[in-house]
Parts: C-alpha cells; sequence; structure tokens
C-alpha cells in the first residue's frame, strides 16, 4: 500500500513538472518560421544571432515599428508591463496592497492623463509610428500558446498594450534618472534650515579639486564656517547615530554612466565613442539588442543601417551608430525641477495665490486598482505651476514643477538619429528630442566629435534660487516654456581632439546657469577617464575599451595614505596589528580578493559619515527626523576638514581629529574581524558580490529564484572609477564603436536578451559581462530566421 502511495505521489509530481514545462514551452517567442501580421504593407525579416540580438529587416519605419513591437512583447512583455504601471501608479492592480505605497507617490504625477494629452499632441506621422508599434506588441502577445510565465506565476492576465504606455515607458526614465535629484531638493531645504548659511554652503557647493570639466576651472571650495557660526562640540552626543549601522550596505549608487569619445586625429580615421551606462542591473536586461536596416525614407537608393540597444515598450533605438554617426548619453544632473511654495486662501482651501490672484485648485480623484481587495481614491491637488506633493521644512506646502509633466516631455523625434549624417544633425535632433535631459556625445566617421545636452531644458524667469523651493505667486516668476536650441550648451571638436563625461559638472558660466545644479557627481570618475585619454596620442577600440574597464583605486589612494598615517599615530593594540596585517594586500585595484581595498574604503565611509553626521545632529535640533541628503561632493569638505582640523567642527564625543580618525579605524576593524573568518576574509569580491536578480525572484522559493537569477560572482569596480560596479548597479551596456567601421567595435550587455528562462538567449551574454569580454558591435551571423508577413487587414 505504501509503495503504490509513493508511486501516485511521484507521477503525480512528474505530471506536475511536465504541466509546468508544457506552459512554460507554450509562452516562448517563435524565433523561426513564417507568422502573419495584420498591418504590414511588405514582410519583415527578423534574424537572430548566437547572443539573441535581432536584426530587422523591413521596407518602410512603419512596418518595422509593427515588427518590433511583436518581437518586443514576445521578449519582455512582463518587463514593459512593469514599467508602464510603475510610471502609472498601477502596480497594485498586478501585486496587491503591497505595491500601494509606490503607487500612491506616482499616481500625484498623473502620469496616465499626461502621457494621454503628451500622445495626442505629436505628429500624426509619430502617433502613427507608436500605434503601429502597439498593434505589433499586441499581436506578439496574442501570438504565444500561453501567456508569459511571469504571469503565470502571480495569477494574473497581461492587459493589452495602449498608445500612450509608449510614452509612460519613457516617463518611467524621468522617474528613474531625475526623480532622486527632485527628492534631494526637499532634503537640501531642510539641511539650509537648520544650519548657518555658511555652515550649508561649505557642505553643499558645487565643486573643488577633484572637477573635470570639459570647459573651465576647477571651483574653489568655501572655508568651513567659524566657531562663531557653528560650534558642534556643545550638542548633545545623543543626537548622532552610528555610520556604523550602515557599514555592509553602504553603495554609492546614483544612475549615471561614462561617456567618452576621440576624434579622427587620434585614430586616423573615424572618430571613436564609448558608452556604458550606469543603472539598476537586472533580469532579463532594461535594454534590448538591436539592429534596424530599412530603405531610406528619402533617398531610396541608399539604407538606413543602425544598430544599439532599444527600449522594449518604444520604438526607438537609444544609443548606437548608424554608419555615419555614433552617440552616447549620459544623466546630465542638471536642474530639471523645482518645487513651488503654495500659499492657500485662509477663507477657502481649494483657492491658491497665483499671479493672477486666488485662483481654485484642480482636484483630481485617481482610483488605485489593489488586487483582491478593495480600491482606493487618491485626491491629487493641482496648481498651474504641477501638482501639490510635499511640505517644506516649515510645513508650507509644495508643488512640484518638473520636466515630465509639460507636454512636449515625451516625442519620437529621437528616431531622426537614426538617419543624422553628421554631428550637426545629430546635436540638432538630440536638442529637441522629448527624453529626460542626457549628456549627448556623438562623433562621426569624418572624425567630428561634439557634446551638447539631448532633451528638454526648462526656460526659468526671474530672480530666485532653483535649488530651493520658492513662491512663484509674483509676476515673472518661474518657468517661461523650453530653453530655445540654439541657447544650449555646445562643444565642438576641442582642442584635446577628446571629449568625456562620468556625470560631473561639464561646463560653467553661462551655460551652466541655463542647465542649473542638480546634483553633480563627483568628478573624479571623470578626471580618470580625461586622464585616461590623455595619455596616450593614438586609439583603438580596445585602448577604449580598457578605459572602461578600468578599476584603478587612484581617489582611494589618499584615504590609504590617511589610513596608514592614523595607525602609525595608535598606541601598540591588537586591533592595530591585525589592521595593518590586512592592508599589505593592496594592489591599486578595486580587486575581488582585495582586502585591503575593502578596508580603506569602509574607513573613508567611516569617517565621512562621522563627520556628516555632527552636522546631522545640529539640524536635528530643529527637525528631529532629519537625515543627510545624498552630497555628492562632501569629499571637498570632509577632506578640507581633516587638512585644517578646526576643533568646533569636531563632531562630540572626541578629543581631536586623531582620536576621530582612530575611533573610526578600530571600529571598523573589530566589526569586520567579529564576522567569520575575521578580517582575513572581508574581500572586496564578498561585499561587492552580484545580486543581479529577477523581478519576482523575490517572492520564490529560494530553488527556484536562482533559476531566475545570474549567478551571485563577485565583481571587481567601485562607484569612484571608471568600472563601476556593485551587486545590482553599473553598466547596463557597454560599447566602443566607429562610425562606418562597426565591425570592429565593442558590445557587452549584463542580464541577458530574453526574458524567458527557458529562451536560449536567456542570460545571453552575461558571463562575458562579468569577466570584461566583448563581444562584436554588430550582430554574428544568423542563426534563427523568422519572417513576418502581412495578413487579411492590411491597409
Amino acid at each position: 500500500m505504501a509503495r503504490r502511495f509513493l508511486i501516485i505521489l511521484l507521477l503525480l509530481g512528474f505530471a506536475f513538472i511536465g504541466t509546468i514545462s508544457l506552459l512554460l514551452q507554450g509562452s516562448l517567442p517563435q524565433y523561426e518560421g513564417t507568422v502573419g501580421l495584420t498591418g504590414l504593407s511588405m514582410p519583415v525579416e527578423v534574424e537572430r544571432d548566437a547572443q539573441g540580438s535581432v536584426t530587422l529587416r523591413a521596407q518602410n519605419r512603419v512596418d518595422l515599428a509593427r515588427a518590433l513591437g511583436f518581437v518586443h512583447a514576445q521578449e519582455r512583455f512582463f518587463e514593459m508591463d512593469l514599467m508602464r504601471r510603475s510610471a502609472a501608479g498601477e502596480l497594485a492592480e498586478l501585486f496587491g496592497e503591497a505595491a500601494l505605497p509606490a503607487d500612491r507617490q506616482a499616481r500625484g504625477h498623473r502620469m496616465r492623463a499626461r502621457a494621454t494629452a503628451m500622445l495626442s499632441a505629436l505628429p500624426k506621422d509619430h502617433r502613427r509610428m507608436i500605434e503601429a508599434y502597439r498593434d505589433g506588441v499586441n499581436e506578439g502577445l496574442m501570438a504565444l500558446t500561453v501567456r508569459p510565465f511571469p504571469y503565470l506565476l502571480t495569477r494574473s492576465q497581461p492587459h493589452p498594450w495602449r498608445s500612450e504606455d509608449s510614452v509612460l515607458v519613457v516617463l518611467s526614465m524621468y522617474f528613474t534618472l531625475q526623480e532622486p535629484s527632485v527628492q534631494r531638493e526637499l532634503q537640501l531645504s531642510v539641511l539650509r534650515a537648520g544650519l548657518p548659511e555658511s555652515a550649508y554652503r561649505f557642505l553643499t557647493a558645487r565643486g573643488g579639486e577633484w572637477d573635470a570639466p570639459l570647459i573651465g576651472s576647477v571651483f574653489d571650495w568655501p572655508p568651513p564656517p567659524t566657531r562663531e557660526a557653528l560650534d558642534l562640540r556643545n550638542l548633545n552626543p545623543k543626537q548622532l547615530r552610528d555610520p556604523l549601522d550602515q557599514i555592509d550596505a553602504q553603495f554609492d549608487e546614483t544612475p549615471g554612466s561614462n561617456s567618452f569619445a576621440v576624434s579622427g586625429t587620434l585614430t586616423s580615421g573615424a572618430a571613436l565613442v564609448a558608452n556604458d551606462m550606469h543603472l539598476s542591473l537586472r533580469v532579463p536586461s532594461l535594454w534590448f539588442r538591436t539592429r534596424f536596416i530599412y530603405p531610406h525614407p528619402i533617398d531610396k537608393v541608399r539604407t538606413v543601417d543602425i544598430n544599439g540597444v532599444s527600449l522594449p515598450g518604444t520604438p526607438a533605438i537609444v544609443v548606437g551608430s548608424n554608419r555615419h554617426v555614433a552617440w552616447s548619453f549620459t544623466n546630465s544632473y542638471g536642474d530639471m525641477a523645482d518645487w513651488v511654495r503654495i500659499t492657500l486662501d485662509p477663507s477657502d482651501s481649494t483657492r491658491y495665490r497665483s499671479p493672477q490672484g486666488w485662483k481654485p485648485l484642480t482636484i483630481h480623484r485617481e482610483v488605485l486598482r489593489v488586487r483582491d481587495t478593495a480600491d482606493e481614491i487618491l485626491e491629487v491637488r493641482e496648481t498651474e505651476w504641477g501638482p501639490i506633493l510635499a511640505t517644506d521644512h516649515d510645513g508650507a506646502l509644495l508643488a512640484l514643477a518638473w520636466t515630465a509633466h509639460l507636454p512636449g516631455a515625451v516625442n519620437l523625434d529621437l528616431i531622426l538619429l537614426e538617419q543624422a549624417e553628421t554631428i550637426e544633425d545629430a546635436m540638432r535632433m538630440a536638442q529637441r528630442a522629448g527624453i529626460p535631459a542626457q549628456n549627448f556625445i556623438v562623433g562621426s566617421r569624418d572624425g567630428d566629435i561634439a557634446w551638447t545636452i539631448a532633451g528638454r531644458i526648462p526656460s526659468r524667469i526671474g530672480d530666485y534660487d532653483p535649488t530651493h523651493p520658492s513662491d512663484w505667486s509674483e509676476n515673472n516668476k518661474g518657468w517661461n516654456g523650453w530653453l530655445a536650441p540654439e541657447k544650449y550648451p555646445v562643444i565642438v571638436n576641442p582642442p584635446e581632439q577628446r571629449l568625456w563625461n562620468g556625470n560631473a559638472r561639464a561646463i560653467d558660466g553661462s551655460m551652466l546657469e541655463y542647465l542649473g545644479d542638480g546634483g553633480y557627481e563627483l568628478g573624479a570618475r571623470a578626471k580618470q577617464i580625461r586622464d585616461g585619454l590623455a595619455a596616450n596620442d593614438s586609439f583603438t577600440a580596445a585602448d577604449l575599451h580598457s578605459i572602461q574597464l578600468d578599476d584603478r583605486a587612484l581617489f582611494l589612494a589618499r584615504w590609504r595614505q590617511l589610513l596608514e598615517q592614523t595607525l602609525a599615530r595608535v598606541p601598540t593594540a591588537n586591533w592595530r596589528s591585525v589592521m595593518e596585517t590586512a592592508l599589505a594586500d593592496w594592489d591599486g585595484h578595486a580587486s575581488v580578493n582585495s582586502v585591503a581595498y575593502r578596508l580603506v574604503r569602509t574607513f573613508r565611509q567611516e569617517v565621512i559619515g562621522s563627520i556628516q553626521e555632527g552636522f546631522a545632529a545640529a539640524v536635528r535640533q530643529h527637525h528631529p527626523n532629519f537625515m543627510m541628503p545624498r552630497l555628492a561632493q562632501i569629499e571637498h569638505a570632509v577632506w578640507l576638514l581633516l587638512t585644517q582640523r578646526p576643533p568646533h567642527l569636531l563632531p562630540p564625543g572626541y578629543t581631536d581629529w586623531d582620536h576621530l580618525l582612530a575611533t573610526c579605524a578600530q571600529r571598523i576593524t573589530e566589526h569586520l574581524q567579529s564576522q567569520p573568518g575575521g578580517i582575513a576574509a572581508r574581500t572586496w569580491g564578498e561585499q561587492n558580490t552580484a545580486a543581479i536578480q529577477h523581478p519576482l525572484s523575490r517572492v520564490l522559493p529560494k530553488f527556484l529564484a536562482q533559476q531566475l537569477d545570474m549567478p551571485r560572482d563577485p565583481l571587481p569596480g567601485d562607484s569612484h572609477m571608471p568600472r563601476i560596479q556593485s551587486p545590482s548597479f553599473g553598466a547596463s551596456q557597454r560599447f566602443v564603436v566607429a562610425p562606418g567601421d562597426e565591425e570592429r567595435g565593442y558590445f557587452s550587455m549584463p542580464g541577458g536578451q530574453s526574458g524567458h528562462p527557458l529562451s536560449p538567449y536567456y542570460a545571453s551574454g552575461h558571463a562575458d559581462w562579468v569577466a570584461g569580454i566583448t563581444t562584436p558591435f554588430l550582430p554574428g551571423p544568423t542563426e534563427r530566421r523568422l519572417t513576418l508577413i502581412p495578413t487579411n487587414g492590411t491597409p
């Protein structure tokens, strides 16, 4: 009897596994054969190479958009769905109450309504392109025998794609790239209110000795506040929080990128352009390796041939090369949002003060759909400048003016870059593109290089500080549409014949004032790239790729020296001997096996955290829950304090600056030594281990999650060097290419091409990305070919 029972259980188990396998097989994309696609005017060839890179050969751009929608849906529909839902505040409809906090925050922007309005304002040919893409997406989804596997796991049905969803995908990138800067300004307002002005300026200046601008000089950092202005020694030590609490989780991650180029005079031919866009890493990758080939719309004898990465959910190549020009993006960190202080009518709280007098608020009642429970109603109050989304340090209501809210924030002008033939063409098209404002570096096959800003910049008027909330109820203060393209900063063929950007300040003077300061990165990474470019007089693609993988710890060299000097001043102790022994393996790199790198890095973080806590404690006297904002330039302020050592700016609890440094060194040594294996086992690779996950793996049993996630590889590199890598953040792609010579370009991408775990392209190329091995920029030989043909309903 027991034997029969076991046999039945085994049979049921095999049946279950077989059913799951069949369901998963049914949701696989179709890679070969012939499929009818409604609306096509001519057949489209879909070719895939060994990496799953997709080449689309079409007879016109609209057919190509329709076919791309089909391919994106089959490979990545769930990821597209998450992007539109995150921007629109509709995740709870799929995931239930756990997603409500994120939905409430996003829904305050009413992005679906804004996306619909932006869509209706697009030119007819742009709307036609989006509609073709939409129809392709929905047919690609319906062509699957079984719905994509994430919907099986979540026991839900995918909703059809709508035209405005493609606009929402672009708006989701506004959130990714700009929202951290938006929230940062709220924290800066509290910091400014809680400190003397001199102390605030000392902590938040724009730059210093690490600057590496394309144009302009290194900024001077302001002096520390005087004892009369601020004396931290008088603070209550109970206001301090222990920076050691975050010692094992401190990664300096902000959306950014590296981009650099050298002109043809240094290559004996075309310009070379390199790009690696730094974002949160996931499975599958955010990007989709794509090549378009179609007849030129004006000169039918010629062919448009563009290769790069597309963004599933949209019908465009984001970065790449078209045989004439190659271009790249890095997050600009310009100031693209302002908080506006709102005064309500004391006698009628539904009215606010505007330049025209009291004006009624626009009230929207947003319905948040929640899975397995009742809907929630969210009231959104809007002003002429934007929705009311926060309060200032004194309780004043704040409305958000943000480029993402404005008509024209999203358009399809980026598609025009496919046909650009000169850097002048490319810059003109990029400046008018409806995308989050980006540093744009472009090179041509003729050898020219240029830098400008791609995307929209607000045109500010009136006398106000855009880095802090301001009252716009006075006339002639605020925004006046978009900045005219002729006012955009531009650099063409600089004398150095080199361009570089690592999200740091690129310019100064009036050009910088137009762009604003949204929290530029410390210039250490850009400086290392600049100096790497300056070290050579001629370049190949391999030379630029070696700069992308540069993990030398130049930035930490002085911190290593400071730590050694600190240890030398400490009386003999067991912890000191342990630290000195561990520092012996320093090799000058962020190497996975280096204990010394991790110790020096952690020492720097502990010192900076301890010093910042002194200033934070001063603010907490008036704002008890205050936490310091991310201050990208804080290195300058901290090093100045460590050099000058003013007693009045020493946090309470320390006798002098040497005591602070020694205490920090002792704390981290004892903390790391107390862990299994002791400090000798605390390598950089142990902390910097890849955690690149599928969106659903966090809610699955571990044995299933491991099948979806990428391997937990130790990663070299770190934040203040070109090779940025942390457990779930880093280069979402890397390429080096010379337009017109794409055959000798390089490419790599983490996370894989396909979103289906049974696809041969799931995790394709990931291992090479980890190892720093490149694949060719262009797709390899075709291994699978799918032909999409017109069916009934063809126009």
